[in-house]
């Protein structure tokens, strides 16, 4: 295990991430937002407009789908993490306070990229045989768009195990862990509490993950934001400060201080720029399965609402822990590791009840992502094996979660890191095979907008 470990760590997430995935993800943003007119600047107010619009109206959707929001909030339930708490603070430990900004850089480009899945997965979606239930992704427009049925396949047993297995084992190892610190609770009496929550939920197919989705999200980001606002209030006078180390320090090589290891302006780029990618998720290929199933008039319409997921995930979550960090100064004890320089900053400011308010964050935090990603699992499943295959992915999935909460295996970790890069390579072949399309619909929803009508014509099947 040993030599595996080191063999994914030394080389092959290497290769993946730091000289292939990072840039190339990076590269797939700038190109799609040029090709596509900036959508995340020109079209964003109506973005927001999309999904905050009907705020206070009943959003409905037609039989075997999700509303808009609901789409959306499934999408935000795995992209907003223990990423959003442990992965910034290893993003500043390793790469210095400027690989915020540069975090900010790939969550503006990434924008361009989650809009062009989004509306490739409105366009290549189906219905199962089954339950009649609209269903899609990357494996359905791999398979009929582009028509390759290999990358669609290889994609979806790669996500099937990035997300589906080991990424939740991660999920509910950091709740464990969160949950033994905070109340001195057993992780195997977590573990199982955790699994059960987890396959009753999944037992209620797309309705009830969708419902779930929609009531707990929003309250879990606030609580969240509110919690980080009140403690940027507390500490006001370095709030200044703070936004100075992020600029200067995203052009300029940072000294070792605390925790922070001495950082040149390439580690700050990297760090940055990876943990924007991997926590708001865009190109990736996990959240289009949310967003194919949306009940919208018109493709584009889906495509402007999940770059207001990237906006949530990176610029408001992940820049709020990045803040707390700064400002409390929780950074400069060299003992602290990821999620506990986050949990030091709410001790910081709150005392003792902040690590147990922290840790609630982090439950639901992780609990919603094991929710999302089973999802997206689920609709690879289908693709594969069709509706017969629901039932005994739901069950495997509820075993990972148990052993996953039992302890931390690092090769578990590894592994993650190298499913998702996995996901990643055929995804963004197809995104930039169906380029054109997308621009082509793009064309077709601003006309639909010039004569007073915002219709598409699907043909689903």
């Amino acid at each position: 295990m040993d030599v595996v470990y080191n063999f994914l760590a030394d080389y092959v997430n290497v290769l993946l991430w730091d000289y292939f995935l990072t840039y190339g993800l990076l590269f797939a943003g700038l190109y799609f937002s040029i090709r596509f007119g900036f959508p995340q600047v020109t079209r964003m107010w109506e973005a927001f407009k999309q999904v905050f619009g009907k705020l206070f109206k009943k959003d409905v959707s037609q039989e075997g789908s999700m509303s808009s929001f609901q789409a959306l909030a499934t999408a935000v339930a795995a992209q907003v993490g223990t990423g959003n708490v442990a992965g910034v603070a290893t993003a500043i430990l390793g790469g210095g306070p400027g690989a915020i900004f540069w975090m900010w850089v790939s969550a503006f480009l990434g924008m361009g990229t989650i809009f062009n899945e989004a509306i490739l997965a409105q366009v290549y979606r189906m219905r199962d045989r089954n339950k009649g239930d609209l269903v899609g992704g990357p494996a359905y427009y791999l398979s009929k768009g582009v028509g390759s049925n290999a990358l669609a396949k290889f994609f979806s047993v790669s996500l099937i195990v990035a997300l589906g297995f080991i990424g939740n084992m991660v999920q509910s190892n950091s709740i464990a862990s969160a949950v033994t610190t905070a109340f001195a609770i057993p992780e195997w009496v977590t573990g199982f509490l955790v699994a059960l929550a987890a396959i009753l939920i999944f037992a209620g197919g797309m309705k009830r993950i969708a419902s779930f989705a929609e009531l707990v999200v929003p309250i879990m980001a606030l609580v969240y934001i509110v919690a980080s606002l009140v403690i940027l209030f507390l500490f006001r006078e370095n709030v200044v400060p703070a936004f100075k180390m992020i600029f200067v320090g995203a052009f300029t090589p940072q000294a070792a201080i605390g925790g922070i290891a001495g950082a040149s302006v390439r580690a700050a780029v990297q760090k940055g720029v990876a943990r924007g990618l991997f926590s708001n998720e865009a190109g990736m290929g996990s959240t289009p399965h949310a967003h194919a199933v949306a009940h919208v008039d018109h493709p584009v319409q889906q495509g402007l609402a999940a770059m207001v997921g990237v906006f949530i995930d990176t610029v408001i979550v992940c820049s709020a822990t990045a803040l707390i960090i700064l400002v409390t100064e929780s950074y400069l004890d060299p003992a602290l590791k990821g999620a506990q320089v986050t949990q030091a900053a709410f001790s910081i400011a709150f005392g003792g009840s902040g690590s147990v308010l922290l840790a609630i964050c982090l439950t639901f935090f992780a609990f919603t992502t094991i929710v999302g990603w089973y999802y997206f699992g689920e609709s690879n499943i289908k693709y594969l094996f069709g509706t017969k295959g629901v039932l005994p992915y739901q069950i495997l999935v509820a075993i990972f979660i148990f052993l996953g909460a039992l302890q931390e295996v690092d090769i578990v970790w590894m592994l993650a890191d190298t499913f998702n890069a996995l996901m990643v390579i055929p995804n963004l072949f197809g995104l930039f095979y169906l380029s054109n399309q997308v621009k082509g619909i793009l064309e077709d929803y601003d006309r639909c907008k010039l004569e007073g009508r915002i219709f598409y014509d699907y043909d689903v099947k």
